[in-house]
């Protein structure tokens, strides 16, 4: 039997992307399908395709020459360290329209492409920032934080405080009263189990996330992307190795797409995962800022009743923040690929939005084994409908469905 293989050549400053099977003829180049709903795509291509020191290609339109300028990004490997063999395509695409986007690769106009709008910069010697132009974005927290007046034992790190809104509104809060160890937007069990002892991640009880390094800091035009690597401590004992994968993708004049990819490696001995009980909270969850005229909107409906483990696609909060006129929120939105889509939630409208997965069933996960959930936060202006989030959760999914030909 015949092996497929592909290869990339260069003509030009042209990419000819081809296949061919050993004694065959070459075939036909490959192609980037996408479905029309979709409003960016990122999509992982061999090396063989791309070399690793590609910036950026051209996807033209088959069907009417519509050319667009994708970034090459650096791209995790099954255990979310970074591949060695691929790269990862980000691109915005025209739209939306009915039936499906075929692309074919063409020279990159390069230089004639205006310079990145994205740039990092560290805030201080613990906080790194991310700008879009001159609006900021987020700011990942690696180092330890603290709080006048909150115990030492809620001091944290490794989650992303302020978040922005477009307008410049801070998002998220960070040490609420209610609530000490909530932070910003953050990942965390309050039931993990390993090596017969039990410690509680979600308010930092025995179990601390420490950064180790950084794996990607990379802007190409209308995308950015914030790779790092953390440990999971108790004491001085590592007991999972985390690596959290950040793609912000270009503002439009309403909204910003921000997609999450965690992969979580227990080590040296197995790794028990637990929700709270009755609740289910534990694993991805945005904490709001205090704010007014709060509403939470999920496939459900908009409502004043908070939920517990409810089984959710995705979840909005909207509100008016302090400082600016009009209304925004953020919505989380789970990749259909997700482990037991759609996992379980819990939303207060106090301000926050908590995933709950594996939920209040514990799961053992091997060591040595990657644990893999993506996400994206879908940041925006106004309080949307329903139906206009069911159509951002849509362009999401419809991400998923892309593909080479």
């Amino acid at each position: 039997m015949n092996r497929l293989f592909l290869r990339v050549a260069w003509l030009g400053g042209a990419i000819l992307w081809t296949g061919a099977a050993l004694g065959a003829q070459p075939i036909r180049s490959q192609v980037l399908v996408a479905p029309g709903a979709a409003s960016v795509v990122a999509l992982d291509v061999s090396s063989a395709l791309v070399p690793a020191d590609t910036a950026q290609i051209a996807l033209i339109e088959e069907s009417d020459g519509l050319r667009v300028e994708a970034g090459m990004f650096s791209a995790p490997g099954i255990d979310g360290a970074v591949a060695k063999d691929g790269r990862r395509l980000a691109v915005r695409l025209p739209g939306p329209r009915e039936g499906e986007h075929r692309f074919r690769p063409g020279e990159s106009l390069g230089a004639k492409v205006a310079a990145a709008s994205f740039r990092f910069e560290p805030v201080n010697d613990r906080s790194l920032g991310l700008w879009e132009g001159e609006r900021p974005v987020f700011v990942y927290n690696h180092g330890e934080l603290s709080y006048p007046g909150v115990p030492a034992d809620s001091n944290r790190s490794t989650y992303i405080h302020p978040l922005y809104g477009l307008d410049g509104e801070v998002l998220t809060d960070d040490f609420p009263a209610d609530h000490y160890h909530h932070r910003g937007l953050f990942w965390a069990w309050p039931h993990v189990r390993t090596g017969g002892r039990e410690y509680d991640l979600w308010t930092i009880v025995g179990l601390h996330q420490r950064f180790e390094r950084w794996l990607a800091q990379e802007v190409r035009g209308d995308a950015a992307l914030l790779a790092v690597e953390n440990g999971w401590f108790a004491g001085d004992q590592k007991i999972l190795q985390e690596r959290a994968w950040i793609l912000v993708h270009a503002a439009d004049d309403q909204s910003r797409c921000i997609d999450f990819e965690f992969f979580w490696v227990p080590g040296p001995a197995p790794v028990t995962l637990a929700g709270a009980q009755g609740k289910s909270y534990g694993g991805l969850t945005l904490r709001l800022a205090p704010r007014t005229d709060a509403v939470i909107t999920t496939p459900l409906g908009t409502g004043t009743a908070d939920l517990e483990m409810t089984p959710l696609a995705w979840a909005d909060y909207s509100g008016r923040w302090t400082g600016v006129r009009q209304p925004s929120g953020a919505a989380l939105f789970i990749h259909p690929g997700h482990p037991d889509y759609p996992p379980t939630w819990l939303t207060r409208h106090y301000g926050a939005l908590c995933v709950g997965w594996p939920g209040v069933e514990a799961r053992t996960f091997p060591a040595g084994e990657p644990i893999h959930c993506r996400y994206r936060v879908w940041v925006h202006r106004g309080m949307p409908t329903q139906d206009a989030i069911a159509a951002a959760y849509a362009a999401f999914a419809a991400e998923a469905k892309a593909r080479w030909e």
